[in-house]
């Protein structure tokens, strides 16, 4: 994975599936400060370009992630 090679600190944090975005958002932001969390509803359409400092938590209508939280 790229961002393995280029962005430093922890980059994926699959322990989080299932739980709460926004408790999802402050573990990954304490986990690794270089990054912001960001909570996205499932669906919704966002921009394709890689980024370092973000990390995108993919949410159900009930808040819970549902995708791996990456870099990216």
């Amino acid at each position: 994975m790229a961002s393995e090679t280029i962005c430093k600190g922890k980059n994926s944090w699959p322990e989080l599936v299932g739980e709460t975005g926004n408790l999802a958002a402050a573990a990954i932001e304490n986990e690794n400060p270089l990054v912001n969390a960001v909570i996205v509803l499932e669906g919704t359409h966002v921009t394709e370009d890689f980024r370092c400092d973000r990390v995108r938590v993919w949410v159900n209508t009930d808040g819970i992630v549902t995708e791996v939280p990456v870099i990216g």
